[in-house]
């Protein structure tokens, strides 16, 4: 189990299951225990908090989504940019990937392609209306509700469109299949970008198949910008003329080619709706002319008619002139010459022509754009993706042949392994063991993320009973695998009863009456419940078990702790920058709570403070005097002393405060 999971999260968030890991951040299931609504948390990787490339695309996301609100698009509730943890609380969406929706359909109806397809464009509509261009659209990142609805998802590197171009190296390498061609070159991105990446999904639901596809990211981004992809009615002939037509406007190469903006490809969309038989008369598929034949035959029919050569014969015979013999001489010797030194020269051309040998070069190491300009084009390059721990991603592993292992010619294959987090691994064989830590650590060894799950079996106790997916079934790296451990067979037992809230010697009484022999009894330091009071039991109430069963009880050791008091902190919801919020705690910073916000995702900021008797808590944004509470722990009760109007500022610089002071009952 990874370390957030069955954690609260800044005392709100409860983080019940991790439900997707990606490359930058994981995903989890969790519940808003303040607005009683279940959420998604990303929490953006440990290894990259000190990354600022990460973090920065980490932050774009948030921003991105932040001006939008569409019924297609995925909502944000909340942000922290913390220094230790970092996270973005969105909808929770209980659904599938468009992706997996299309490889367990095959090929998709096109009314029903229409109909995920115009929700697509909508949401990118307004995306677009709002200056955000997402750049990362693919079905991995569409989410498909069972009603229907479509969710846009991973604004990651979407930009505003008065932004910079960023280059390719910057973006996912792994969208290859879905990227426009201008975006592949590092040239400027804007709608017509996403445009093209909807007319790649669009063939692929009507065919079943991408566009382009090859053994590496890299052969696929060539297609990308080179290869005419092969019509879709050639792959599926019921689609319809129309949509093929909008389909194949979409994925032009050239963007002033395609539609220039999702209200355009709608348009047409909704014409060939209310009429399936149209045709747009976009004219993309030229057939061959047979102009070639054409210029071959006004050639012959030219010299056919051209004016003949005339010739004035005589009776008498030319008389033969000693100075013309040696004209004639000189010419044949001349072409002997050529003949004799030009055939010298062609086979000292054709000897120096032959590829040159040379040791195999070492590209262990590098990413591939740096092998290529190694190379140089003397030898052509195959890919295969692999994953491995002890090389960064996007470089190469290993290479078939071995460096300086033999000469070869220039020309020749060498077969690169690229080190993917893309690629997918086979779920090990673990032996006959069925050890739980055997299992786990040969899951983790392949990066493969296993999580254990309890189960009647007649195998014996704590021992592994199977796993799923099965061995030797391929799936991503960082997929999780799930070890299903045996907690015995089934047993019609005596049915544990409910002792929580009584004493511990009334506990131990129900439990020997009903003939449980073995309890166990252990204390929590941090209840205030009373002394000795039953607060959780194992196993829980109506579990069926033995006689000899190991029951534990916890019980509170009755010691008053320090109190908590909840303070709602209103924040300038009108605010969408970020602003630096510091809590001060009797003139200390609490570095827990002293983060940077961004108010309009979340107009209440939530401070839990423990402590005793009476203390003073200030907040300052940005630096300056914003609210001041009182807190008395004895009463129960946490005053607004001060309030202040934001405004940016200089520290030296205050506010008159706004608002009479308010009381609000500590929550426990």
């Amino acid at each position: 189990m990874d370390k957030y999971t069955g954690k609260k999260l800044d005392g709100r968030y409860e983080i019940r299951e991790l439900i997707g890991v990606g490359g930058m951040a994981n995903v989890y299931h969790c519940y808003d225990t303040i607005d009683d609504r279940e959420v998604a948390i990303k929490i953006l990787k440990d290894e990259f908090l000190d990354n600022e490339d990460f973090i920065r695309r980490f932050k774009n996301e948030s921003k991105a989504i932040a001006v939008l609100n569409h019924p297609n698009i995925v909502r944000v509730y909340d942000v922290s940019f913390g220094d230790m943890i970092q996270y973005i609380v969105m909808e929770y969406i209980d659904g599938i990937t468009l992706k997996e929706y299309i490889e367990m359909q095959g090929v998709l109806d096109w009314k029903e392609t229409l109909h995920l397809t115009t929700q697509i464009l909508k949401a990118l509509q307004h995306a677009h209306e709002n200056g955000i261009v997402h750049r990362d659209i693919k079905p991995q990142n569409i989410m498909l509700l069972q009603d229907g609805t479509i969710k846009v998802t991973d604004f990651g590197i979407a930009r505003f469109s008065s932004n910079a171009t960023r280059t390719m190296t910057e973006q996912a390498i792994g969208s290859v299949h879905y990227i426009a061609p201008e975006q592949a070159r590092g040239d400027k991105t804007d709608g017509k970008t996403d445009i093209y990446s909807v007319g790649v999904m669009m063939y692929e639901m009507l065919t079943g198949q991408l566009p382009f596809d090859a053994d590496s990211a890299v052969s696929v981004a060539l297609m990308q910008l080179q290869t005419t992809a092969k019509r879709p009615r050639q792959i599926n002939p019921d689609i319809p003329s129309g949509l093929e037509e909008i389909t194949v406007k979409a994925m032009q190469k050239i963007p002033d080619s395609r539609y220039h903006s999702a209200v355009e490809m709608l348009s047409d969309i909704e014409r060939f709706r209310l009429n399936p038989s149209i045709s747009f008369e976009y004219k993309y598929f030229e057939e061959k002319t047979g102009y070639s034949d054409a210029v071959k035959k006004s050639k012959k029919t030219a010299e056919s008619e051209a004016p003949k050569e005339y010739h004035d014969y005589h009776d008498d015979s030319p008389q033969k002139s000693p100075v013309l013999s040696a004209i004639k001489g000189v010419i044949i010797a001349a072409v002997i010459a050529l003949i004799v030194f030009g055939g010298m020269a062609l086979y000292n051309g054709y000897v120096s022509a032959q590829p040159k040998e040379e040791i195999v070069p070492d590209f262990v190491g590098l990413t591939v754009a740096e092998a290529n300009t190694l190379n140089n084009g003397r030898f052509v390059f195959k890919y295969e993706n692999r994953y491995s721990d002890e090389f960064k991603v996007d470089t190469i592993i290993y290479q078939t042949p071995e460096a300086n292992s033999k000469k070869i010619k220039e020309g020749s294959s060498i077969t690169l392994v690229v080190n993917s987090a893309d690629s997918e691994v086979a779920v090990p064989y673990m032996g006959v063991s069925g050890e739980v830590d055997t299992v786990v650590n040969k899951l983790k060894e392949v990066n493969l993320v296993p999580q254990i799950l309890y189960v009647n079996s007649e195998k014996e106790e704590q021992s592994v009973d199977s796993i799923f997916p099965a061995v030797g079934t391929k799936v991503p790296i960082g997929s999780t695998v799930y070890v299903m451990v045996s907690k015995g067979p089934s047993y019609e037992g005596i049915d544990m009863p409910d002792i929580k809230g009584l004493t511990l010697a009334e506990a131990q009484a129900k439990l020997e009456e009903l003939g449980f022999k073995n309890i166990k009894v252990a204390y929590d330091e941090k209840s205030e419940k009373d002394k000795d009071e039953v607060i959780r039991q194992n196993p829980v109430t109506g579990s069926k078990i033995k006689p000899d069963y190991n029951i534990v009880i916890t019980c509170s050791k009755g010691e008053k702790k320090e109190k908590e008091a909840t303070i709602y902190v209103d924040l300038p919801s009108s605010v969408t920058d970020e602003v630096e919020v510091t809590v001060l705690v009797d003139g200390a910073v609490d570095s827990t709570y002293s983060k940077t916000v961004i108010p309009a995702y979340n107009s209440t900021y939530t401070i839990k403070i423990k402590g005793k008797d009476t203390v003073s808590v200030l907040i300052l944004l940005d630096g300056n005097e914003y609210r001041e509470y009182s807190v008395n722990y004895e009463e129960g009760y946490v005053t607004k002393v001060k309030s202040y109007d934001y405004a940016v500022s200089t520290p030296e610089e205050t506010t008159a405060p706004t608002e009479a002071p308010t009381e609000e009952i500590i929550t426990q």
